[in-house]
């Protein structure tokens, strides 16, 4: 039976009671030659028909799960155990928002607590908040940190050309009317050619670790060349590699950020992810959005609520230097249960397989009649490969075989043209990489 909430005879008293006979005397507005125009529909079906119907459309979409995925580029094809999504579908946490009222928000609060911590204790840095729309949203943050830390005195920001071209575009895009001088990702450079380009105009620098080319710079060094000038040390780390590598607290950051979504998030066709920021204690109080705290409660039980709010436009619009109101909530939530369900040990072991099996990728590659790897660097799970003939031809010959192929770095990187960026996670099992490593010797024989 329909759902029909009215019966004729009170339809026709709501009619009456505006003047008017019928439900069509509603559309005189409307020209007679546009009203009520036939519709070509379909016959009718039933629930069990749509519902075949509706899979066999989604059938037609082809996903993660139809392809070995050798691609990363900042969106990482990783195992997300099941219970993440099932605990992001709980009804208080799939329709929650800002926790403005702790006495109904302690769920919400508690989660959002425990993703700063975890954060925190991750990337080696004092505080993290909850949190920005993705990596290069943070990042762009994190240029607003260094001025307002500089005041304003300083106009020059470092740039490593290695960091995510998307990311250094959003930076610009943000900060494009306010007089800055971006430099230093207009040519290849090493973490130590850049620290050349500070001196004391400079406010902030910003180096990837892993790198966009999936290799781990010396920055140290570039650390103390900054904190000499008295400028702030970003590094754009990806959270996963930070179970296996040095943390970027230990590197002498001042700021971490990058994207979370290697923590239990999807590929999502590109979205939503997650920008996640973590700092010092002495800059905790000029970030842009929100930090949870615990206390007690009148009865001395344990208690989460808001504590700051920084720089946003709801605390004093007159003064706020950033419009972030909002955070990705439900996407830092994915990130805490995945964090809690892996563990440290359990964190570690993913980083560790990706670790490993990039690098027996890289050598069933290398060797390969006409690739070459570049193993200037160490790498983490992400490496370039020059190949024998243009990118574009190769990946267009791996997707025909069920392979999705690597980045053509030649978009952004001039001088790497014809060089593939391939990325291998935990998801990349011994057979897949011995079929793509046949897969490229036979498209490239």
């Amino acid at each position: 039976m329909s759902y029909l909430p009215h019966t004729d005879a009170e339809r026709q008293q709501m009619l009456d009671a505006i003047g008017v006979t019928t439900i069509e005397d509603l559309f005189e507005a409307v020209p007679s030659t546009h009203r009520f125009p036939y519709l070509d529909l379909p016959p009718a079906m039933s629930e069990m028909e749509v519902m075949a119907e509706m899979q066999a459309l989604a059938e037609a979409n082809e996903h993660a799960g139809d392809f070995a995925i050798f691609r990363g580029a900042g969106a990482y094809h990783h195992f997300i155990p099941s219970a993440v999504d099932h605990m992001l579908r709980r009804g208080e946490f799939f329709t929650a928002y800002t926790p403005y009222q702790p006495e109904v928000s302690q769920g919400t609060l508690q989660a959002i607590y425990e993703y700063q911590s975890m954060m925190a204790a991750l990337t080696g840095m004092d505080a993290a908040n909850a949190s920005h729309y993705d990596g290069a949203t943070s990042l762009a943050e994190s240029v607003t940190v260094a001025l307002d830390v500089a005041r304003r005195k300083r106009s020059k920001i470092v740039l490593s050309p290695n960091i995510h071209p998307h990311y250094r575009a959003v930076v610009r895009t943000y900060h494009q009317w306010g007089g800055l001088q971006i430099v230093g990702d207009d040519a290849p450079r090493s973490a130590a050619e850049l620290a050349e380009l500070v001196d004391d105009q400079t406010a902030m620098v910003a180096v990837a670790y892993p790198n966009y080319l999936g290799q781990i710079e010396d920055i140290p060094a570039l650390a103390a060349k900054a904190h000499a000038v008295g400028a702030l040390l970003v590094i754009v780390a990806n959270p996963l590699a930070l179970a296996l590598l040095k943390s970027p607290g230990e590197l002498g950051a001042d700021i971490a950020v990058g994207d979370g979504q290697p923590l239990g998030i999807p590929l999502g066709f590109g979205g939503p992810y997650l920008g996640y920021f973590a700092v010092r204690n002495e800059y905790v109080r000029r970030i842009a959005g929100r930090i949870v705290g615990e206390t007690l409660d009148k009865q001395g039980r344990r208690a989460f609520v808001m504590t700051l709010r920084p720089r946003e436009q709801d605390i004093r619009r007159e003064k706020a230097s950033s419009n972030i109101c909002t955070n990705q909530g439900l996407m830092a939530l994915a990130a805490t249960v995945y964090l809690s369900l892996m563990g440290k040990h359990g964190l570690k072991q993913a980083a560790s397989l990706c670790y490993h099996r990039a690098h027996y990728a890289a050598d069933q590659i290398a060797a390969l009649p006409g690739f070459e790897v570049n193993r200037d660097r160490p790498f983490f799970h992400e490496f370039a490969v020059k190949c024998p003939r243009p990118v574009n031809e190769i990946n267009a010959a791996l997707i025909e075989r069920g392979i999705i192929g690597g980045v053509d770095l030649g978009a952004d990187y001039p001088h790497l043209t014809d060089h593939m960026l391939l990325c291998v996670t935990e998801t990349n099992n011994r057979d897949e990489i011995d079929g793509l490593a046949a897969a490229l010797q036979e498209v490239t024989a």
